[in-house]
């Protein structure tokens, strides 16, 4: 504590007990919200283990912060000063980060969803903030600690939808062909997921446009060779979405 400050703070009211049993709550709310991430990746979902973790953990951090952060405030109640209300800002700064990381959602991609767990990411980071702020340090060094090790473990050992690559390809066919064929052979192999595919006519090209979901995304070197072996693909594209 700096010199001059009351001794109501947080830092100086909490035991060592009291901050090693908050970074149990968080570790534990951050295996519960794995556990739950697994169920939702097993079934291709779009939120998986990285970001039922983090949204788990940082709830857990934010009810800490909204019980134990103003203890400061509670002390002043008591001796007699009131009207001193120190959780709107933080109220405020939750909400906020929500509005940035729906941002990052929307703006991702074109046919599935994508960034939620960077959004996800910025919510804990503001309560990782906050908490420092407050003055309970070692919920934020907890915090910081808990996400890089979880977000580099279940990063490094996907499965489920969190292994998943979304690609976008796209195929113009020239001549009186049947294009449902095409897509099948150049599909099996990769195990795909199809998200959306459309066919459009014009004169005598089609043109065939999937966004897939693999595990083994395409390459173009792959689909360059597809390309060449089938005569009547007179163009093909293939990007990351």
């Amino acid at each position: 504590m700096l010199a001059g400050k009351t001794p109501f703070l947080p830092e100086t009211m909490l035991t060592s007990y009291d901050n090693l049993e908050f970074a149990i709550r968080i570790v534990i709310s951050a295996m519960l919200g794995i556990l739950v991430g697994i169920e939702r990746s097993r079934r291709m979902k779009g939120a998986g283990t990285r970001t039922h973790c983090i949204v788990a953990m940082t709830a857990a951090v934010f009810m800490i912060l909204s019980k134990y952060a103003f203890i400061d405030l509670k002390a002043g109640e008591a001796i007699g000063i009131r009207g001193v209300d120190g959780a709107r800002i933080a109220a405020q700064v939750v909400s906020g980060i929500s509005f940035l990381g729906a941002g990052i959602i929307f703006k991702q991609g074109k046919y599935s969803v994508h960034g939620l767990t960077t959004a996800a990411g910025m919510w804990a980071t503001a309560a990782i903030g906050m908490a420092v702020g407050a003055g309970m340090y070692w919920i934020g060094i907890t915090e910081t600690f808990v996400l890089i090790l979880m977000q580099t473990i279940l990063h490094r050992f996907q499965f489920g939808n969190d292994s998943m690559v979304d690609q976008m390809l796209e195929l113009k066919i020239k001549g009186d062909v049947d294009p449902a064929s095409f897509f099948p052979k150049l599909l099996k192999e990769h195990n795909c997921i199809v998200d959306k595919c459309t066919y459009v006519r014009d004169g005598e090209v089609t043109t065939l446009t999937a966004a897939v979901r693999l595990k083994k995304p395409f390459s173009v070197t792959e689909v360059l060779q597809y390309a060449k072996d089938h005569p009547e693909v007179v163009d093909v594209q293939l990007k990351d979405v």
